[in-house]
């Protein structure tokens, strides 16, 4: 996908509130959203009026944002969420939440997930025993996620256990940090998605 080059914090500050997507940062007072709060830009301080599609808009590319998904593999996300039975929002999130690189940063073995994304890319980890290098793939309930065994003494992976241990897990996963593997219990329901996110905004977008 297409990757976004400009300043992360520049989307937070767009959105109006902190995406966490630079990890540690985002929670210290060189947090962009808390020391410029306001949109980006020479007319960042004006005030405007959001239509009901800029509104829907802004959620859409809000939760882009939050999980680093570009524009075509969201909408095929979308179209696999429309296709499955239940609430179309609700399996939206729970598919985002099913990607490689988020369960990487869910279990704490990356502080963003971005920083997830790369580690994923780079090789590091493994699925019920095998290499996977592709961050949007999708974990099933029952799956292991392990840090690869060459790559269990990265300096980069053990300071992060050692940073996000206080981190509290999702209930649909399980982590094992002595043996640096977590395991999927279950898929995400809508109740563990903690990111402030109105999916039947984005469901009344598509569905134009």
């Amino acid at each position: 996908m297409s990757r976004y080059k400009d300043e992360q914090c520049r989307i937070c500050r767009r959105e109006g509130q902190k995406l966490f997507l630079k990890g540690s940062r985002c929670y210290t007072d060189k947090c962009s959203v808390t020391r410029r709060n306001y949109a980006p830009g020479d007319h960042g301080q004006g005030r405007k009026k959001i239509s009901e599609y800029g509104t829907q808009l802004r959620e859409k590319q809000k939760t882009k944002a939050f999980y680093g998904v570009g524009e075509k593999q969201f909408r095929k996300y979308f179209e696999m969420a429309s296709n499955k039975k239940g609430i179309t929002g609700e399996n939206l999130l729970q598919i985002l939440e099913s990607r490689l690189d988020n369960v990487v940063y869910r279990l704490g073995f990356g502080v963003s997930r971005a920083q997830a994304r790369q580690l994923v890319n780079h090789g590091h980890f493994e699925v019920n025993g095998k290499k996977v290098d592709i961050p949007s793939y999708l974990v099933k309930a029952g799956d292991v996620i392990a840090v690869r065994e060459i790559k269990k003494d990265n300096k980069t992976i053990k300071e992060n256990i050692e940073i996000n241990s206080a981190r509290p897990i999702p209930e649909w996963l399980e982590k094992d940090a002595e043996k640096m593997q977590g395991k999927v219990l279950r898929l995400a329901s809508r109740e563990d998605v903690d990111i402030p996110v109105e999916e039947h905004l984005i469901v009344e977008l598509y569905s134009k």
